[in-house]
């Protein structure tokens, strides 16, 4: 029976009746008969019934009632799974409205069956669905006003609580309201319908599947629904393993389980008062012996109280996958799989019976936590202390790990005393967990990087690297008004002050040097930059709050030329995990998904939303960054990523401002992970304003994402191992060279647009002696018509107009004849030395050699020196 059965039905009543409780009587007595008639003739001469032959009214009106009824899929908790590397599979939490686990006949104790029979319907066996005698006698009794002794069979019962569940699964709250008091109407069109589905039943099952389906589908108490669950959770033990004791206890909760569930201390007596009945009825029909009943009405009712904890909590418990769990439960909450609304998913997976075996390793996640714990506390004085870590297999998206310094709990309670545990997922967007995300500083320096290789550009290539004031007029942007990002200027500067002047991009990126990277977009499109990171999945972790800005209420990144160096916006560590995953897996980049494969209760694969993967960036574009950022772990900053197990790996380190955010982020070929350290959220500050804290005096904090992110990869390379990343192409890799111009004689201006114009990095080299105007150029470092790297550094020098070219014709001729010409061009200081012989005679000693040579340029102040042969007479 429900808990809504009212006490009446089953408790004679000894209340003297009024003279118009006695015509009621008489009238349900009337109306009672009339049902007893229809049953009489729809069971017992079906034939008559069915051809409406001789029918009156009330067999009109029973044919006219619906027949068929589908007992459907009954609600069970949906459950969780974790699966680790010796093919062990853990519960991680299970979710549910109604605690039910469905059970086959022989999982459940004989006692238990011949209880609810013996009790509840003693000719359940022999009667077509309805039992006429007994609907006879309650038909008497209400009419006599000795009570009503209840007409309800097994079977009609069943019945109500198939009505009941097909009502409580009706996601919307006011239909079910309704449907629900339909099912529970205490009313003859109630009775007759319950009376027409129960023979519609019977003539579809049979009399165990009957009984199986009521022992699975009633009500045990708060949650507690189906005979398992019932003796799991009151006796801590199986439904098969239940004593006959045990098993007249929970036949007698289903008659009204609010006053008769032995979870109440006070309830015990009434319960063992209703069990003693049935096991009285079951010793009178013959279900057990005398000894039988004399040692189970002797037996005291001590229940085994074994609650199904259900939620998150649970798993963060026993195997700290609290935050893991509950990203599980939203990605099925975001799925239009399981509904058109959230809460319409919700409903459905906590009734669906779904076993959902989800992508975490077990092992990655152990030894993150364990890194977690020994590198960052839950709470810290003066810092509102953060820190995430998330790892995403390559090629797939599966979510292999994902751990945070606060551990999970959604107890209000809990959390008001507990400030140390938290209900955010820093590691997800906010529709997955709560987060904004973090600034991610240097980490998108690669996604920069990307674009530069894409437009044919090398890593090689030389560009300023020096912090300076620049023009945002030459920050070229395609989809702004007027072709730039603006007309004004900013100015920046590098944390890398060891790095200068005009470097390679490849030490750019090693050394982390923003100047570099903004030289690099100087040569680029700022929307074609951007339009780079989309591909590669990359977005804000929240809507953007703040109005004023074009991107206001979405979670597209802001395009301004200090994020390409500096990662201004709020990323989650999961969308960096991914959109890295793409540099080491030939561009791939998929979208994070934590489930594998969830079956129904009859183990049929269900629905849901799987990884999305598309081409982010090309192959050779992802080559050429890889060979950059594993450059950047054997050679630059990210020294801390290499592999103990000589797995290849790629990372790039990121700070932001005042070092209030610290990241490592990088990938082998085959997992790739993001770990973030730093401020959660903002705190007070000593004047009362409220802002982030660097984390610099803090202990380790500051680097403590140098030993978590390596915590993580080494179980990582042992498990998944790795291979080396593609070979790059040619020209991401090898120096682009170019024709220096031959620019002598042009104005400095001239010479330098000229140049710049071209890709190089210009230098003044100053002023030279030069036979050129004053101020013009005189020469260039490559000289013009020789090649140069691409952005590599042209000096260019300016003459001083005091030099004249050095004649041609001197050699061959006497001393004293090269002398004059050199007087002739302007040159007084003429000396002669013997370049053979002892002494030199310019008036017949032939010049054999001139410093400086013919043609070079000199100050005509300067001395030129003529080499004589003195051997000849």
């Amino acid at each position: 029976m429900t808990p809504q059965t009212s006490k009446s039905s089953r408790v004679r009543t000894v209340k003297p009746r009024s003279a118009g409780g006695a015509l009621g009587g008489i009238v349900g007595a009337v109306a009672m008969c009339a049902v007893a008639g229809v049953l009489i003739t729809a069971a017992v001469t079906p034939v008559v019934a069915l051809s409406g032959v001789a029918a009156n009214s009330a067999v009109d009106i029973f044919e006219n009632l619906p027949d068929h009824l589908d007992p459907g899929q009954l609600a069970e908790p949906s459950t969780i799974y974790a699966t680790a590397a010796d093919s062990t599979v853990y519960e991680v939490a299970t979710f549910y409205d109604q605690d039910r686990e469905m059970v086959g006949w022989d999982d459940i104790s004989q006692f238990a069956k011949d209880a609810t029979v013996a009790e509840e319907d003693p000719r359940f066996y022999t009667h077509g669905g309805v039992d006429v005698l007994a609907t006879g006698r309650a038909a008497l009794q209400n009419a006599a006003g000795t009570g009503f002794s209840g007409a309800s069979t097994v079977t009609m019962q069943y019945v109500r609580n198939v009505l009941v569940q097909e009502a409580m699964a009706i996601p919307d709250e006011e239909e079910r309201k309704v449907a629900y008091e339909n099912a529970m109407r205490q009313d003859i069109d109630r009775k007759l319908k319950e009376m027409k589905y129960a023979i519609s039943i019977e003539k579809r099952f049979s009399k165990d599947e009957i009984l199986l389906g009521y022992l699975n589908i009633a009500l045990f108490g708060r949650q507690i629904y189906g005979i398992e669950s019932a003796a799991q959770y009151y006796w801590g033990k199986s439904a098969k393993d239940l004593t006959l004791a045990e098993a007249a206890s929970l036949i007698a909760t289903v008659n009204n389980p609010g006053k008769l569930q032995v979870d109440v201390p006070e309830n015990i007596p009434a319960n063992q008062e209703r069990r003693d009945k049935i096991l009285n009825s079951m010793l009178t029909h013959g279900k057990i012996t005398q000894a039988q009943f004399d040692e189970a009405v002797a037996t005291p009712i001590e229940p085994v109280i074994t609650p199904r904890v259900a939620g998150c909590n649970i798993a963060e418990q026993n195997l700290g996958l609290g935050h893991f769990c509950d990203y599980v439960l939203r990605y099925i909450k975001q799925d239009p799989n399981f509904g058109e609304t959230p809460a319409e998913r919700e409903f459905k997976f906590s009734r669906g019976g779904y076993k959902i075996f989800t992508t975490i390793d077990l092992d990655m996640q152990a030894a993150g936590i364990l890194s977690m714990q020994e590198n960052v506390p839950a709470l810290m004085d003066g810092i509102d202390i953060g820190a995430a870590s998330v790892s995403t297999q390559v090629g797939t998206g599966r979510v292999l790990a994902m751990v945070q310094n606060r551990p999970f709990n959604n107890a209000e309670d809990f959390l008001a005393s507990n400030p140390g545990y938290t209900t955010i997922n820093y590691n997800t967007d906010y529709e997955y967990g709560g987060s904004n995300g973090f600034q991610v500083g240097s980490t998108f320096k690669p996604i920069t990087l990307a674009e530069w290789i894409r437009t044919g550009h090398s890593v090689r290539d030389i560009v300023n690297v020096n912090g300076r004031n620049v023009q945002e007029n030459t920050f070229r942007a395609g989809c702004m008004a007027d072709g730039v990002y603006g007309f004004g200027n900013f100015t920046f500067s590098n944390d890398n002050l060891g790095t200068k002047g005009n470097q390679s991009v490849l030490t750019a990126i090693a050394q982390s040097v923003n100047g570099g990277l903004v030289s690099m977009q100087q040569k680029m499109d700022l929307c074609e930059t951007f339009d780079t990171a989309k591909k590669l999945g990359i977005h804000r972790a929240s809507p953007q709050t703040n109005q004023d800005l074009p991107t206001y209420g979405t979670t597209d990144l802001s395009m301004v030329p200090s994020n390409v160096y500096g990662g201004i916006d709020e990323i989650a560590p999961i969308t960096m995990s991914a959109a890295y995953a793409a540099f080491a897996g030939d561009g791939t980049v998929c979208t994070p998904v934590p489930i594998d494969s969830i079956l129904d209760t009859n183990d049929e694969p269900v629905p849901f939303t799987k990884s999305s993967c598309s081409q982010g960036i090309a192959p050779e574009v992802a080559a050429g960054v890889a060979y950059a950022l594993e450059y950047t772990v054997n050679s630059g900053l990210a020294t801390h990523a290499r592999s103990p197990y000589g797995v290849p790996h790629l990372a790039k380190t990121g700070t932001t401002d005042d070092v209030v955010d610290n990241w490592t982020v990088g990938a082998s070929s085959t997992v790739s992970t993001a770990t973030w350290v730093g401020n959660a959220g903002p705190i007070q500050l000593w004047d009362g304003s409220w802002g982030r804290v660097s984390t610099m005096g803090f202990g380790g904090i500051q680097s403590a994402d140098t030993r978590i992110w390596p915590a993580m990869m080494n179980v990582a390379d042992q498990k998944y191992g790795g291979t080396a990343f593609p070979e790059p192409s040619a020209a991401a890799v090898q120096m682009t060279m170019v024709d220096v111009p031959d620019v002598k004689g042009q104005s400095f201006e001239e010479a330098s647009a000229a140049l710049t114009g071209l890709g190089f990095a210009v230098t003044d080299g100053g002023e030279v002696d030069s036979s050129v105007a004053k101020g013009r150029v005189a020469s260039t470092d490559p000289a013009g018509g020789s090649q140069a790297g691409l952005g590599s550094g042209i000096t260019i020098y300016r003459s001083n107009g005091e030099a004249a070219a050095v004649p041609d014709g001197l050699v061959g001729a006497t001393g004293n004849e090269a002398k004059a010409t050199l007087n002739g061009a302007g040159f007084s200081a003429v000396d002669f030395t013997c370049a053979t012989g002892d002494k030199p005679d310019p008036k017949k000693h032939t010049v054999v050699s001139v410093n400086p040579a013919s043609g070079a340029e000199a100050r005509v102040s300067s001395q030129i020196t003529l080499s004589l042969d003195c051997s000849k007479d």
